[in-house]
């Protein structure tokens, strides 16, 4: 390591104990020094630590987790960056923060923005990268999905002896010759069934050819065993499978893969992707299987993934929502509840959720009004679109609650008639509530992702 390096390092752990210690914060800002100091200081890391980037639209922050906990059944060493600092200084104040064990493999498992993996991919080589999905989010920051996969694998490209493992379901990760080697993971759970995508589903036209994709199995959006008709392109062969669903609920979920059984502690058919993904890691790192089970089976609710807050004794599920194909996810998660609830929906339109809120009214919220919901409460900055589009969906005027500010939707909540209440907000929304409520002495951490 160059004196250059050794001063950077320094610096940004000397930035970084002073920020933790007096000011409580700072996950950024050390990184950002450190780079300015020397714009190659990753180069050190790299060789301390075997890299597993996750990127994609959803699914990165929860995958993430599961990979770490994975790992950690068998790895004393693994970094992860929690805070989602996941800008290139952001990662850098991660590995400052590190201490690598010697003569042991280090494991460190990133999740990054879309639109940031090129950039990080300049400082530091990954050893394997992880594709979730390509869903339409965002548009004002990603463009439409054939944008964001480009940046993605342009990203890729910069460590090109890196393995992508990558959803085989999507349709658009078949889509590119890559100048990286790849692996897939996918569902293979039910028989095959001649169907179409819904007609309001982004991604069904064939890449080669341009015809409508058909199916013959699809699990959600434009994920499945897809073919052309007209063309012959198809899913690829899977290298690691989800072969049956054996149970699932709002909460939690069982399944088989690889000829091995797990569960997560978390509900929807989103989520088993993710823990789908993580066991992909595992088995590629030829984890054993009673290991990945532990991993899985680790119940400690991530930001905004169906944590479980205690609102004066209301039971509040905080779920993050930010595109149609996520929102709908989630609403067929809660419509799994066995018991009665009531609803909050938090909407923002900052730089992080996304300006334009018109996937909004491509969301299902129709499905709310079949659910004969009790009272449901529209709020955050942009509560008047969020209200109008759940009055458009069928809510009727008698039980939706227009509250602007989050410290009256705090208040109204321990007044709504259901024990249970589910919480969707976008992202700043997320983080300003859970800011509140920290202040209130409902939550530990506020804004910390971690």
């Amino acid at each position: 390591m160059s004196l250059r390096s050794h001063i950077a390092i320094a610096a940004g752990k000397s930035a970084q104990w002073i920020l933790k210690t007096f000011f409580k914060g700072g996950s950024s800002y050390p990184g950002k020094l450190a780079l300015k100091i020397d714009p190659n200081v990753l180069d050190h890391y790299s060789d301390l630590y075997e890299v597993v980037v996750v990127t994609g639209t959803n699914g990165k922050t929860l995958t993430t987790a599961l990979t770490v906990n994975i790992l950690k059944q068998q790895y004393e060493e693994v970094l992860t960056n929690p805070t989602g600092a996941n800008m290139v200084q952001g990662i850098v104040s991660t590995f400052l923060g590190a201490k690598p064990k010697k003569n042991q493999k280090n494991f460190a498992v990133l999740e990054i923005d879309e639109a940031s993996l090129s950039k990080v991919t300049e400082y530091i080589k990954p050893e394997l990268f992880v594709f979730t999905n390509i869903f339409r989010d965002q548009m004002d920051r990603y463009g439409e999905i054939y944008t964001t996969y480009r940046l993605i694998v342009e990203g890729a490209a910069k460590a090109p002896e890196a393995l992508i493992l990558a959803n085989g379901d999507s349709p658009i990760f078949n889509s590119l010759d890559t100048a990286n080697p790849r692996k897939y993971y996918g569902f293979d759970h039910l028989p095959d069934q001649e169907q179409l995508a819904h007609y309001n589903t982004d991604g069904v036209l064939c890449p080669k050819c341009h015809h409508i994709l058909h199916y013959q199995m699809i699990t959600y959006a434009n994920l499945g065993k897809y073919y052309c008709p007209n063309c012959g392109f198809h899913r690829p062969e899977l290298d690691y499978k989800l072969t049956a669903v054996t149970h699932m609920d709002n909460t939690s979920a069982d399944f088989v893969i690889d000829g091995e059984n797990y569960g997560i502690e978390v509900g929807g058919m989103y989520n088993v992707y993710n823990a789908l993904a993580a066991a992909s890691v595992a088995e590629y790192y030829q984890v054993a299987p009673e290991k990945i089970r532990a991993g899985l089976a680790y119940d400690e609710k991530v930001f905004g993934r169906q944590e479980i807050i205690n609102i004066d004794g209301k039971q509040c599920t905080l779920v993050l929502v930010k595109n149609p194909v996520g929102l709908n996810q989630v609403i067929d998660m809660i419509g799994l509840s066995p018991y009665p609830f009531s609803l909050v929906a938090l909407l923002n339109a900052n730089y992080a959720d996304g300006i334009d809120v018109s996937w909004i009214w491509d969301g299902n919220h129709e499905a709310f009004a079949e659910m004969n919901l009790p009272a449901v409460i529209a709020g955050g900055e942009r509560h008047e679109d969020m209200a109008l589009r759940l009055k458009v969906a069928g809510i009727p005027s008698d039980k939706l609650t227009e509250v602007k500010e989050l410290d009256d939707v705090i208040a109204a909540i321990p007044q709504l008639p259901t024990d249970h209440v589910y919480i969707l907000a976008t992202y700043t929304a997320v983080l300003q509530l859970r800011k509140k409520l920290a202040e209130k002495g409902y939550i530990k951490g506020g804004m910390d992702r971690g």
